[in-house]
């Protein structure tokens, strides 16, 4: 996990994390009131009593990445919470260094052979992984899925905790960047991984929104597979082909920042709009590089779910205790929320 992005996550913990100035909420596209947190750190356990005192649990996801050192984050403030209450919480939290449903499918076969309370995912592709969760449950497995790509509808496991609205957040991001080009123009759309719900749903939301405008049209559309090299190398092609690009939506947090890179160094006046919180794509907001960014409240992610896995090792169900779904928030923000967000997540303070 990157040393400094924990140091200064864990500081905020004592802070109301609170972006300045304003942004837009991607949960049903409405200005967000200045007050509510783009990412909240202050959290207490809920009520909920646990049968045991001992759980252990499995956690899997996409890739190695910092969006899910984040979520980490999270789950960990979430542990010594319990551990505070003489509970102890043990837990794997595993992911390969590529997106692979192959890797995956390999890591939650050989969890559901271990012993563990509840067996979690962020799936790597919801036509592949879907199956094999099924199989796990009727094994006997408590499977959940997390972070942000739930399984497919029909699938059977237990519940899902992250970002329910993947499609709206790229109709949204699409939205904002059609209107900053005045509805003309051609656009590039970066996905990530292959089947990734998330990225795919984003990139309909994408699509669809593109397809109102009559004088507005899709150059490319490419998949990075999560890689900010791979992006970069994309957006590259798809400006020296067509130079008369007006914009890109990016779809991960990988590939805000290969584009922002490919952008600046061939001298395009392309407008980005992309996921998440990097570091990196947070200073390229910050100098108007990229347009907008919609950030998603990785570390609440974390922590509800750590407590939805210790229901749901207890033996129960989607109803009162927790929904078969819980949805954690995403927000826009834009250039004069960057220095905050800088200042916040990782307690960069350079002007």
């Amino acid at each position: 996990m990157n040393n400094i992005f924990r140091k200064f996550l864990i500081v905020a913990l004592s802070l109301v994390a609170a972006v300045a100035s304003s942004g837009y909420s991607a949960v049903g596209g409405t200005k967000a009131d200045y007050t509510e947190s783009v990412v909240d750190f202050e959290h207490n356990l809920d009520d909920y009593v646990p049968a045991k005192t001992n759980y252990n649990f499995y956690f899997t996801y996409k890739i190695v990445h910092p969006w899910w050192d984040a979520v980490a984050l999270g789950m960990e403030d979430a542990q010594r919470k319990y551990l505070e209450k003489g509970i102890v919480i043990t837990y794997e939290y595993m992911a390969p260094d590529a997106a692979s449903y192959e890797d995956q499918t390999r890591r939650l076969l050989e969890a559901g052979e271990g012993n563990y309370d509840v067996i979690g995912v962020d799936v790597a592709d919801e036509e592949k992984i879907s199956p094999v969760l099924d199989e796990m449950v009727a094994l006997g497995n408590k499977v959940m899925t997390f972070s942000s790509s739930d399984a497919a509808p029909d699938c059977k496991r237990i519940a899902y905790v992250g970002n329910t609205h993947n499609y709206q957040d790229g109709a949204d991001l699409t939205e904002a960047l059609c209107e900053k080009l005045g509805y003309r123009g051609k656009v590039g759309i970066l996905v990530g991984s292959y089947g990734a719900p998330c990225h795919e749903d984003r990139a309909k939301g994408a699509m669809d929104t593109i397809a109102k405008y009559k004088h507005m049209e899709i150059a490319a559309v490419e998949y990075d597979m999560d890689s900010v090299d791979k992006a970069y190398e994309l957006a590259s092609e798809m400006l020296k082909d067509n130079p008369d690009i007006a914009g890109f939506v990016c779809c991960n947090m990988s590939n805000p920042v290969g584009t922002a890179r490919a952008v600046t160094e061939l001298g395009s006046k392309a407008v980005i709009v992309g996921m998440d919180h990097d570091q990196e794509a947070l200073h390229y907001l910050k100098d108007g590089v990229i347009y907008c960014l919609g950030v998603q409240d990785c570390y609440s992610i974390g922590f509800d779910t750590l407590q939805v896995a210790v229901k749901i090792a207890d033996g129960n169900l989607p109803g009162d205790l927790f929904p078969d779904k819980t949805d954690e928030s995403t927000t826009i923000i834009y250039q004069e929320d960057a220095q905050s967000m800088l200042e916040i997540l990782y307690g960069d303070v350079s002007q």
